[in-house]
């Protein structure tokens, strides 16, 4: 497995360099910020504009950093809360190193992992493999049994689908990758997500005690492995995603696995359930999928061709209400952003809102000098 993702990566090599080299610069026990937005390209007075309009938004944090420096950050952004969906793509991170030392076989069938659930698999559900999980195609669509389950978001009929052919985002495959992480490296997840990525890049706010996974799911034996994280822990991943797994010289992540999560796999137009697909697809949003991220659609280039658009080559994370790691190699750009979608505060950004923010944040770049 390792061998053909390398093979499949072949194709990819000079990509990282979309636009200017990165400065590679990296936050030390805290962020460096810009002293001035100008100094780098940047209008301080249409930031001042977006931070304004943010306080009509529900935005409970936000960080922006350019060349690995913190160019605008809004909120509590120290404040650990449920990222929602952006756990599936953390776990992603986690996974690649135990893919590469050959503890983990992306090869291996649910079967033959042990995923059987409550409701057993049919025999065409069994040849789902690992590597299907991570893309959302595993064709296995049981109840995922959460408590919040969107219930006019039904899942294809049980059989209807063959492993692979067919996307559909479903907690169920993210759910069953958990349990199989778990399985197949011995380690907890908290526990790998603390040894593997909070020390190694010195995420401020982690603490394993303040993680709790969600077991009351009658329907289901892989629990949701929820993950409480800060805004600006949540860009300090997303700085090791724009810098290909490389933190200040330490390889953190393997290269090849940040860019084989990153390679697109399912085309926006193929998103399903519809009501995401949608969301996905109408106005200035382009996302499509790879594997536990959401890769924007639009072809990647051979080394030395043209490239354009602020979203060429981006990537995110993305959860309910408005959680997400957006990563945008052209501007060396990471933008998290929070919202407390837990207790009497809850509260929910639109899609079209969290659009908004990313486009005022890039219109806050200036084309020529900045006046």
């Amino acid at each position: 497995m390792l061998n053909a993702i390398r093979a499949s990566l072949m194709f990819l090599i000079g990509f990282h360099c979309l636009a200017a080299e990165p400065q590679s610069l990296f936050p030390g026990a805290d962020w460096e910020h810009v002293a001035k937005p100008e100094s780098i390209g940047y209008s301080s007075a249409k930031l001042d504009a977006l931070r304004v309009w943010l306080k009509t938004q529900v935005t409970k944090g936000l960080v922006v950093s350019v060349g690995g420096r913190v160019l605008f950050e809004y909120g509590d952004v120290a404040y650990p809360s449920i990222v929602a969906s952006v756990r599936k793509s953390v776990l992603g991170m986690l996974y690649g190193k135990y893919v590469f030392n050959d503890t983990i076989d992306l090869r291996k069938s649910v079967k033959e992992l042990g995923l059987d659930d409550v409701q057993k698999f049919l025999p065409q559900e069994e040849h789902a493999s690992l590597e299907m999980l991570l893309m959302s195609r595993s064709g296995i669509y049981h109840p995922e049994g959460a408590p919040d389950q969107d219930p006019t978001d039904n899942p294809p009929a049980r059989g209807s689908q063959h492993a692979g052919a067919f996307f559909y985002y479903n907690n169920w495959d993210f759910n069953a990758a958990g349990t199989a992480f778990e399985k197949l490296t011995g380690k907890n997840i908290y526990e790998a997500l603390q040894t593997d990525l909070a020390v190694p890049i010195g995420m401020q706010d982690y603490d394993v005690k303040r993680q709790k996974k969600v077991t009351d799911m009658p329907y289901s034996v892989h629990p949701m492995y929820h993950m409480r994280l800060s805004t600006r822990d949540m860009a300090r991943l997303g700085l090791l995603m724009l810098r290909h797994g490389d933190w200040n010289g330490k390889r953190v992540i393997p290269e090849q696995w940040v860019d084989w999560m990153t390679q697109l796999t399912t085309h926006a137009s193929e998103i399903f359930p519809v009501s995401l697909r949608d969301a996905e697809t109408t106005g200035p949003m382009r996302w499509g999928y790879g594997k536990m991220w959401w890769v924007w659609d639009q072809p990647r280039l051979p080394a030395g061709a043209w490239r354009s658009g602020d979203f060429y080559g981006a990537y995110q994370a993305w959860g309910l209400g408005g959680q997400f790691i957006t990563v945008l190699p052209m501007h060396d750009m990471v933008i998290a952003h929070k919202v407390e979608i837990e207790g009497d505060s809850a509260a929910d950004m639109p899609v079209l809102e969290q659009a908004t923010l990313t486009q005022m944040i890039l219109a806050a770049h200036c084309s020529g000098a900045c006046k």
